[in-house]
């Protein structure tokens, strides 16, 4: 199978490089050539012209973007060099409803179409450690599991078109609370007085250990907010969570505080920042 990777950011070019690793990369497109053209170079692969060129040459495109309408105005980018039998797979974060209509223009050219977002931030996508959530139909995955498994060690299939998305949707509420635990308690303990990295290093080994705490807790406490997800694309992600909870009655408070305090955060120009900018709310003054 002949892969081309569409969205070359900071997720995209790690995953891109893992498909390459794996003898699975073919061609790559980016919204700015140089950007493609320079990973191209390093990859030893095609760098197409456009993302219908990239669509006739390949047996699966692979998409990493950032919102609603960039998907599928990809998806429409893509449609005149789409041939039946194509796999196309978004790894993109989006909504569900989003998913559906990608598939369903995918699928009017006989080509087919999973929706597989990711989570495992920057080091994930490096690493190949993504974790992969899925949604389409099942022997469609069982065609593009290479491909995944190239950059993720867990793939799990969660049902029907949509239903990727929607496993994303609550990683992402849970990521928002866990990014407001993390802060506020690793605040608390600095107008505690505590050692942050022995706080950090015995904490992590209970009840109370997590990722976020582990990777995160001491970069933050040293005001260092490097993304590994950024701020801004949390907030994107979480207003589509909102949505989504709007549609069933339903609320997500939680989410909707931790979206209301990113916003106050990009307003003071960190939007570009990890999440773990919140500490930034909730430390002691310096």
């Amino acid at each position: 199978m002949r892969a081309g990777f569409i969205g070359l950011g900071a997720m995209g070019a790690h995953m891109a490089r893992n498909l390459a690793q794996q003898g699975w990369l073919g061609a790559v497109w980016n919204r700015t050539q140089a950007t493609a053209q320079a990973l191209a170079g390093e990859l030893g692969v095609a760098c197409a012209a456009s993302p219908a060129q990239l669509a006739a040459t390949v047996d699966a495109v692979l998409i990493c973007v950032s919102a609603d309408a960039d998907v599928l105005a990809m998806i429409d980018a893509l449609l005149p060099g789409l041939r039946p039998g194509t796999l196309v797979i978004d790894l993109s974060t989006v909504g569900s409803a989003t998913a559906r209509e990608a598939a369903r223009r995918v699928r009017e050219r006989g080509a087919d179409f999973l929706d597989a977002p990711v989570t495992g931030g920057v080091e994930g996508a490096r690493n190949a450690t993504l974790a992969i959530m899925v949604g389409g139909a099942a022997d469609t995955l069982e065609r593009a599991r290479p491909l995944l498994a190239a950059m993720g060690n867990r793939v799990v299939h969660m049902g029907d078109t949509g239903m990727g998305q929607a496993t994303k949707a609550v990683n992402q509420v849970m990521c928002a609370g866990i990014n407001q635990a993390v802060t506020e308690a690793l605040a608390f303990g600095e107008r505690l007085g505590l050692d942050m990295g022995k706080l950090i290093e015995v904490v992590s080994g209970g009840a109370a250990g997590n990722w976020f705490l582990e990777k995160r807790g001491p970069t933050l406490t040293q005001d260092v907010f490097r993304p590994g997800f950024k701020l801004a694309l949390h907030h994107k992600d979480l207003k589509i969570c909102e949505a989504m909870a709007e549609d069933l009655g339903t609320a997500l408070p939680l989410s909707t505080a931790t979206r209301q305090d990113y916003e106050r955060l990009m307003a003071a120009g960190h939007g570009e920042e990890d999440i773990s900018a919140l500490y930034r709310l909730k430390r002691p003054a310096r």
